[in-house]
């Protein structure tokens, strides 16, 4: 045996001569009737206090089962913080700006008016303005319908990209009827052979249709229609946001 062991073994010894001398004095205290009871009470108060000590350790338990639950969820709600950062730094261009309500919008007109707006000429004698025409434009495409295109048809084409081509497209769309819509005398020579194209472009199926064909893209939307164009205008079809008439040489795209 070494000598560490033979301290060890000697303490060991020691400790217990010394615990077997305290009880043979708490024996004798204890056949004192008088401290018989004080050692009752003493019992007692100990007994609470370990009550005490196990409910304490239970809280603590809870409490710490609590923290890491908070913590958890904090964690998820940074993470949806930074989402929600994500996305207000990369909002697409393409998405529709709030209007303003109607009611809102006429308070603030009625408020912007002058204050002698009775000496205004009468409305009769004022020219009066053409009424607006309303050109049918192609609908964005949500990140939804984006998914569903099959991944062979989309490639390399990403969500953006793929509404670009649809802000061109109506571009190209809203300057065609423009033109369309005017009255020729008011055309310049430019613009009036653009009208009668446009016009030659027509058929019977196309009456009452929006449509562009490749040319009008070209030269109203500087678009290069070359394969991968072509593979987008697939992804719109798909989306059913357009389909083709073909005819007298020409392929009309239509706005549906």
């Amino acid at each position: 045996m070494s000598h560490c062991e033979l301290e060890e073994v000697t303490k060991h010894i020691d400790d217990k001569i010394s615990l077997v001398k305290r009880l043979l004095e708490l024996r004798a205290v204890a056949k004192d009737p008088e401290k018989r009871a004080y050692l009752v009470k003493i019992e007692q108060d100990v007994n609470a206090i370990n009550g005490l000590l196990d409910r304490f350790e239970r809280y603590v338990l809870q409490q710490r089962d609590l923290l890491k639950h908070l913590k958890e969820l904090e964690e998820f709600f940074q993470e949806d913080v930074q989402n929600a950062q994500h996305l207000k730094e990369n909002i697409p261009p393409h998405m529709p700006c709030r209007e303003q309500p109607a009611a809102q919008s006429g308070q603030l007109a009625v408020q912007s008016r002058p204050a002698d707006v009775q000496t205004a000429p009468p409305e009769q004698d004022q020219p009066r303005k053409p009424p607006r025409v309303l050109i049918k434009e192609m609908e964005f495409i949500t990140v939804q319908e984006f998914d569903t295109i099959p991944q062979y048809m989309k490639g390399r084409v990403t969500y953006d990209q793929l509404n670009a081509a649809v802000k061109n497209i109506n571009t190209a769309v809203t300057s065609k009827y423009k033109i369309l819509h005017q009255p020729v005398k008011t055309l310049t020579s430019a613009t009036r052979k653009l009208h009668q194209r446009f016009k030659d472009q027509e058929n019977k199926d196309t009456k009452g249709q929006y449509f562009v064909v490749e040319e009008d893209l070209k030269d109203l939307a500087q678009l290069k229609v070359d394969k991968r164009f072509v593979g987008m205008l697939n992804m719109l079809r798909h989306c059913q946001r357009l389909k083709e008439l073909r005819g007298g040489g020409l392929t009309r795209y239509v706005l549906l």
